[in-house]
C-alpha cells in the first residue's frame, strides 16, 4: 500500500479537463474530491448531468480495474435501479481509457454516474437510517449473487478473513495496555472465529460500507439514496458486509450494538443472513476495528493529513474499548433477536415447557407461592420509603417498612415482578456497558419477599452449576446457580440470589438435587448483599453464562431481548398470572388489539401507557388503584364522573332519546340557556357531535354567506379531523403525513409575543402580528379574490398555549369583514368559562366573532357540540337545503350540556378557574426564577402553559426537558401534556372544580420533577 502512495496520479484540474474532453468528449467543470490512493473529480456537464472521474493509481493491477468495471457493468445489467454509480463508456466505447502522466506513469480513466445525496458521515445515523443502510447493503449483495471475476480474488489486509495478521502489526501499538486490548480480541478470534470461518457463506461484497461511501437523502435523512467507491470490493464472507457497516456506525455512538442491530435487520430483509454468521457478527466488528487501528498504526508516518485513510483511530479505539467491557453473549443476543433469531437458541421453548408444565413443579416455598397472600414489593415507586432506603443501603429500614405494611394489610408475601423500573439500582455495578448515559433499571428476576431464614427449594431436579459470595453493595450475596436439563427442554439455569452464607458449606458445583430439595435460605442483610431479605430467582436460557454474568437488571431498550435470555420466572415459582392481572385485559394486550384492530397513527399518550378503569373529580384511577391529578383532560370539563351530569345523563336515556325531528323541551332549553352566555349578536344555535362537526358546519354556513372559499388561518392551527379541517390544521398539513397548504389556504404567522422581534414595542404587538393577515388579504386582492373567512382558536392551543396580544383579533376582524369575509372563533378547547374571567375566550379580546363553534368541554365527557352565529349568516345558510344531524342535539346530549351549565353557574366554577388559575400562575412565575430552562409562563384561568426554552436569550426550545418532565410529572402522580411546533410548552387543562390543595399538589410535584430532570441533564 505505502508503494500505491508514491504512484498517486497528479494532475492538474486543466489536465483532467483535457482528458475528460479526450477520451469522453465532455468539456465540463470538475471540482477535486478526496482520495486515498487514486484521483477523483466530480465532472458537472453543462447539460445538468453530473459525472465523477477517476485516474486510477498507477500501481493498480490491471485486473483490479476490471474486476471494479465488471461489477459496475453486472450492476448496471442486473440491478439498473440500485443507486450506484454506472458507467460511461469513452469515445473509444471501452469502459476505460488509458493515459501518461509527465512522470511517464501510466493511467487509466474511468467515468461513471454521480449519485447524489449526502455522506452518511454528515448526517444522524438514526435507527432508521442504519436500517435503510442494511437494506441497500443487502439490495446491493444480493444483486450480485452468481457474480464473479479473478480480480475478486485478491489478498488483502482489509479482508475480514485475514484480520489475523494484525498480530503481526501489534508492535506499532505503543501503549502496553492497548496492546493488550488487541490482543485479546485476536486471540478470541484465532481461538473462537477463524476456524468457523471457512464454513460461512462467501461471496462478492462492497467491503467499505464507511460513512463516506454511503449517501442519505437531502430530503429525507433516513433513507440511504446510493453507495459509492467500490475500491475495497473482494470475494470475502457475506458476513463481513454488515461487521464492516456495523464498525463504522458505531463510532462515536451511543448504542454500537444497537446500530450494528439496525444494520442486520435491515440487511437480513434483503438478504437473509443464517444463525452462525449472527453469532460471529459481535467478534467481526470487532476484528474490522483491531484490523483498522493496527494498519493506521502501520502507516502513521505515510498517513499525514490525508482525511480519507480509514478511519481515525480515536473513535476506533474508544468503541474497541466499550466492545472490550461488553459481554459478546449479550451484544449477540441483541443481534440475533435483529434479525429475527431466539436471543439464544431454545429460549422460546424453555419458556414453552415451563409452562406446560408449571402444574407439575413442586412449590418453590413451604407452601405454593400462590397460595399466599401477596402483594407488590414498591421497588417500581422511586419515592416510596422501602424505595429510597434500599437505594440508600439502609435494609433494615427499608424492611421495617415492609413488615410494617404486610402488619396492616395482611401480606404474606412479597412479589418484585419481572420486567420492573426500579431506581434502587444506584451503584456503579448497575451502569449500562451497552448504552452511553444509560442505568440499567429492569428487573430480569422475579423477588419472592419473606423473613430472613425462609427456606426455599427448587421446583425441578438440578445439578448445582456455583455457589459463591457476591461481596458488591447491593450485589446479590450468596448466590447459587442451578442446571436443569428436563426431558423435552433445552437446559436452562436458575439463578438464585441473596441467600445466607450456609449455602456456601453445603453445596458445591456438581452436587445434584431432586425436585423439591433445599437450595437455600433466605438471607439478612449482613449476608444477601445489603438487602431486606428476600430471593431473587432468575431465569437463564444461555448455559453458556456464568452466574456472575447473568444480568439481575437489564436495559429498558432491550427488555425483548431480555425477556428471552431471562424469562420471566413466576411460571416456575408458581405464581398464579392473575396476580398480575386484577381487571380486564393487560396493557400490553390492549396496545397489540389497537394495533392489530385500529387505525396504526392512534396515538397513545407516554412512554408507558397507562390503563384508566375510574375517574372521580380531578383524578383518574389506573388499573392498579393508582390515582393520578388529571391536569391535561380538558373534556371533563367539571371533573370525571360529576354526579350531576351522570345522573341527567342517565334519567334521559331512561325516558327518551330521539333526533330534532320531533318536539323536545331540552334542546330549545338548551339553545335558549347557552346563547344566554354569549353576546347578543350571537343567537342562533346548532347542535352536531364534536368539535370537529361543529368547525365544519361553521364552513357551511360560511359558503352559504359569503360563496367564497378562500381560508386565513393560523399556523400550527388545529381545528379537527374531517379533511377539510386537516386542510385548514397547519398542526397536520405541515407535519408527517400532511401535504402543505391547499391553494385556498393562507396562513398567518402565530401571533406569539414571547416569540415576536425583539424591537417590537409590547404594545404594538397585536397591530404588527395583524399586518400579516393584511399581505394575505392584499395578495388575494391582487389575483382579484377575496377571504372567505378568518378561523383561530381563541387562544391557540396546540400552537403551545399561545395568549393572542391585545387588539390582535381587533385589527383582524375588522381587515377581514372589510374584505367580505366571516371570522369564525373555535372555542372548542378554550370555551365555557376555563379562562375564568369571562365565559368565552374571544371576549378577552373584546371582539365578537360572526361564528362560535364549541366542543370537547361542553358535555363533560359526553359527545356534543354546538355551532352559534347571528341571524343574518343564519338566514344565508336557510337556503332550501334541510341541516340535520342524526344525533346533534338529541334530549340526551342536551340534558348533559344544560347540566354542565348548571355546574359551572351552580358551583360559581369561572370565579374558581380565575382565582386558582391566578394561584398557579404566581407559583409557577416563583419556579421562573429558580429554574433558568423556564422561558415563559402563560396563562388565563385554568388555561395554562410553561415554555421550557435552554437558552433564554436564543429561547431555542428545550424538548428534551419538556418531554422529561411531562414524563416525570406522570411518574409522580400528575399528568400533563406538552404542545408547541417544538414540543417545548407544557400543557395544563385541569378540570374547572380544580382546587388550592390540588394547585399545591401539581406545583409540589411540577418543582420536584423540575429538580430532578435538572438535575439528570446536568
Amino acid at each position: 500500500m505505502n508503494d500505491m502512495l508514491k504512484t498517486t496520479p497528479d494532475f492538474t484540474i486543466e489536465e483532467a479537463q483535457a482528458l475528460l474532453a479526450q477520451h469522453f468528449g465532455l468539456n465540463a467543470a470538475l471540482t477535486p474530491l478526496d482520495s486515498e490512493r487514486d484521483q477523483n473529480f466530480k465532472v458537472s456537464a453543462g447539460d445538468g448531468r453530473s459525472y465523477i472521474l477517476k485516474i486510477i493509481n498507477a500501481a493498480e493491477p490491471e485486473i483490479e480495474s476490471d474486476f471494479q468495471t465488471a461489477l459496475l457493468a453486472h450492476l448496471g445489467a442486473r440491478a439498473d435501479t440500485l443507486p450506484v454509480p454506472h458507467l460511461q463508456p469513452a469515445l473509444s466505447g471501452e469502459s476505460l481509457a488509458t493515459t501518461s502522466a509527465r512522470s511517464g506513469l501510466v493511467h487509466r480513466l474511468r467515468l461513471v454516474s454521480w449519485i447524489e445525496g449526502m455522506p452518511l458521515a454528515q448526517s444522524e445515523r438514526t435507527d432508521a437510517a442504519l436500517r435503510s443502510l442494511g437494506h441497500m447493503l443487502g439490495r446491493f449483495d444480493a444483486s450480485l449473487k452468481g457474480f464473479m471475476h479473478p480480480g475478486a480474488l485478491r489478498d488483502l489486509d482489509w479482508d475480514i478473513r485475514n484480520a489475523g495478521r494484525s498480530a503481526g502489526r501489534l508492535l506499532h501499538v505503543a501503549d502496553p495496555q492497548d496492546r493488550a486490548l488487541l490482543q485479546r480480541f485476536i486471540d478470541r478470534f484465532e481461538e473462537r472465529i477463524a476456524p468457523r470461518l471457512p464454513m460461512l457463506r462467501s461471496a462478492v461484497i462492497h467491503n467499505d460500507a464507511n460513512d463516506w461511501n454511503v449517501l442519505v437523502g437531502e430530503d429525507d435523512r433516513n433513507r440511504i439514496s446510493g453507495i459509492i467507491d467500490f475500491g475495497d470490493a473482494l470475494y470475502t464472507l457475506v458476513m463481513a458486509e454488515v461487521a464492516i457497516a456495523a464498525a463504522y456506525a458505531g463510532l462515536d455512538h451511543p448504542d454500537p450494538i444497537g446500530a450494528a442491530a439496525a444494520i442486520a435487520n435491515g440487511y437480513h430483509a434483503e438478504y437473509p443472513l443464517i444463525e452462525e454468521e449472527v453469532d460471529l457478527l459481535f467478534d467481526l466488528i470487532a476484528m474490522r476495528l483491531v484490523t483498522s487501528v493496527t494498519i493506521s498504526a502501520s502507516r502513521r508516518a505515510h498517513t499525514g493529513g490525508n482525511p480519507y485513510l480509514a478511519i481515525s483511530e480515536r473513535p476506533a479505539w474508544a468503541l474497541l474499548r466499550k466492545l472490550d467491557a461488553m459481554n459478546p453473549r449479550f451484544a449477540t443476543a441483541i443481534l440475533r433477536k435483529a434479525c429475527g433469531f431466539e436471543a439464544v437458541a431454545g429460549a422460546r421453548a424453555v419458556g414453552a415447557w415451563i409452562d406446560r408444565n408449571r402444574k407439575n413443579l413442586l412449590a418453590l416455598l413451604d407452601r405454593p407461592a400462590a397460595a399466599y397472600a401477596a402483594d407488590i414489593v414498591p421497588y417500581g415507586d422511586p419515592a416510596h420509603p422501602m424505595t429510597v432506603n434500599s437505594a440508600a443501603a439502609r435494609p433494615h429500614e427499608a424492611q421495617s417498612v415492609w413488615t410494617e405494611h404486610c402488619r396492616g394489610t395482611g401480606v404474606e408475601l412479597g412479589i418484585g415482578p419481572w420486567g420492573e423500573a426500579r431506581t434502587v439500582y444506584s451503584g456503579e455495578m448497575f451502569v449500562s456497558r451497552l448504552l452511553e448515559k444509560t442505568r440499567r433499571s429492569r428487573h430480569l428476576g422475579l423477588d419472592l419477599f419473606k423473613a430472613a431464614g425462609t427456606k426455599v427449594y427448587t421446583p425441578l431436579a438440578a445439578t448445582v452449576a456455583s455457589v459463591e459470595i457476591e461481596t458488591d453493595p447491593l450485589g446479590y450475596g450468596c448466590l447459587v446457580a442451578l442446571r436443569h436439563e428436563p426431558e423435552g427442554c433445552p437446559p436452562f439455569l436458575t439463578l438464585w440470589g441473596h441467600l445466607a452464607h450456609e449455602a456456601v458449606g453445603r453445596l458445591k458445583a456438581g452436587d445434584t438435587l431432586e425436585a423439591g430439595a433445599l437450595v437455600g435460605e433466605m438471607g439478612a442483610p449482613e449476608e444477601n448483599g445489603g438487602w431486606a431479605p428476600h430471593l431473587h430467582l432468575q431465569i437463564c436460557t444461555d448455559t453458556g453464562l456464568s452466574a456472575s454474568e447473568i444480568l439481575g437488571v437489564g436495559e429498558e431498550r432491550y427488555l425483548d431481548v431480555w425477556s428471552e435470555l431471562f424469562p420471566d420466572a413466576s411460571a416456575f415459582a408458581g405464581v398464579a398470572p392473575e396476580f398480575y392481572e386484577q381487571t380486564g385485559r393487560t396493557h400490553e394486550e390492549i396496545v397489540r388489539l389497537r394495533k392489530d384492530l385500529l387505525l396504526s397513527n392512534l396515538s397513545i399518550s407516554y412512554e408507558k401507557p397507562i390503563k384508566f378503569v375510574r375517574g372521580e373529580g380531578v383524578w383518574l384511577i389506573d388499573d392498579r388503584g393508582r390515582a393520578y391529578l388529571d391536569c391535561f383532560n380538558n373534556v371533563c370539563h367539571i371533573g370525571h364522573a360529576h354526579p350531576a351530569v351522570v345522573e341527567a345523563i342517565a334519567r334521559q336515556a331512561a325516558t327518551l332519546n330521539t333526533n330534532t325531528r320531533y318536539l323536545h323541551d331540552n334542546i330549545v332549553a338548551y339553545a335558549e340557556r347557552l346563547t344566554s352566555t354569549l353576546p347578543k349578536e350571537l343567537a342562533i344555535a346548532a347542535f352536531a357531535n364534536s368539535g370537529s362537526e361543529a368547525n365544519s358546519l361553521a364552513l357551511r354556513l360560511m359558503r352559504a354567506h359569503t360563496g367564497r372559499e378562500n381560508a386565513l388561518v393560523l399556523d400550527w392551527a388545529y381545528h379537527g379531523t374531517t379533511q377539510e379541517l386537516i386542510d385548514l390544521s397547519a398542526y397536520k398539513f405541515r407535519r408527517k403525513g400532511g401535504r402543505g397548504p391547499k391553494s385556498h389556504v393562507h396562513v398567518a404567522a402565530v401571533p406569539d409575543s414571547y416569540h415576536a422581534p425583539a424591537d417590537w414595542p409590547a404594545e404594538e404587538h397585536g397591530k404588527r402580528f395583524a399586518e400579516d393577515i393584511a399581505e394575505l388579504i392584499a395578495a388575494m386582492r391582487a389575483r382579484g379574490e377575496a377571504p372567505g373567512f378568518f378561523l383561530a382558536e381563541s387562544i391557540p392551543s396546540v400552537a403551545g398555549q399561545v395568549f393572542l396580544p391585545d387588539g390582535y383579533l381587533k385589527e383582524v376582524y375588522r381587515m377581514v369583514r372589510d374584505a367580505g369575509g366571516v371570522c369564525i372563533a373555535d372555542e372548542v378547547q378554550v370555551g365555557f368559562g376555563r379562562v375564568g374571567s369571562h365565559w368565552w375566550a374571544f371576549e378577552t379580546q373584546g371582539v365578537v366573532p360572526d361564528v362560535v363553534t364549541m366542543g370537547k368541554p361542553i358535555g363533560a365527557g359526553h359527545p356534543l357540540a354546538a355551532v352559534v352565529t347571528t341571524r343574518e349568516i343564519a338566514a344565508s345558510f336557510d337556503n332550501g337545503m334541510e341541516y340535520f344531524n342524526t344525533f346533534g342535539g338529541n334530549p340526551v346530549s342536551c340534558a348533559a350540556g344544560l347540566a354542565v351549565l348548571d355546574v359551572i353557574e351552580g358551583e360559581d366554577l369561572r370565579r374558581n378557574a380565575l382565582e386558582i388559575g391566578n394561584y398557579l400562575l404566581a407559583a409557577f412565575r416563583s419556579m421562573q426564577e429558580r429554574y433558568e430552562v423556564i422561558g415563559d409562563i402563560r396563562g388565563l384561568g385554568l388555561f395554562l402553559g410553561i415554555e421550557l426554552v435552554s437558552d433564554r436569550s436564543t429561547k431555542a426550545p428545550a424538548t428534551e426537558i419538556a418531554r422529561a418532565v411531562s414524563n416525570g410529572a406522570r411518574q409522580r402522580g400528575v399528568l400533563m401534556g406538552t404542545e408547541g411546533p417544538h414540543d417545548n410548552v407544557l400543557k395544563m387543562r385541569p378540570p374547572m372544580i380544580f382546587s388550592k390543595r390540588d394547585a399545591d399538589h401539581l406545583i409540589a410535584v411540577l418543582a420536584e420533577t423540575f429538580e430532578a430532570v435538572l438535575a439528570r441533564a446536568g
